[in-house]
């Protein structure tokens, strides 16, 4: 078993994309429409490769949490990348900065970056293949 997508909520579908582009370069866009959602038209939108991949639906609305407290909801999620920063260094280059630093160890390193739309996003590299040494806490 392994995760296929997530389905999230977007104000700008655009800008969205324009993020996890630079994030990552070897994605495409799978499949796009519109649809009605519970009353408003939404724009939605796959992009990934054949095995995964983010599904993006515009015109939301209100705030995402608010990352520093302890309300109910997302926390973030979390990408491993086998060039760090390379990855940083492409987000930057398209207009992101990172949001905070990592954890990072002997044996891995990582940063975090909000997404416009305030989804915590974590990119991480391990430095080695054995899982005690990756998963050191």
């Amino acid at each position: 078993m392994h995760l296929e997508h997530l389905n999230l909520v977007v104000q700008d579908l655009d800008s969205t994309l324009a993020f996890y582009q630079a994030a990552f370069p070897q994605w495409h866009v799978r499949g796009q429409g519109t649809q009605k959602w519970y009353g408003t038209e939404r724009r939605w939108l796959h992009f990934g490769d054949d095995f995964q991949y983010l599904t993006f639906c515009d015109n939301g609305t209100g705030e995402n949490r608010n990352l520093q407290t302890n309300t109910i909801g997302l926390s973030h999620f979390a990408y491993v990348t086998q060039n760090l920063d390379a990855t940083v260094t492409r987000l930057a280059a398209a207009g992101f900065l990172h949001s905070k630093d990592g954890n990072n160890t002997q044996y891995r390193k990582n940063i975090y970056f909000n997404d416009p739309n305030g989804f915590e996003v974590e990119f991480v590299e391990y430095l080695s293949d054995l899982p005690n040494e990756r998963n050191e806490y």
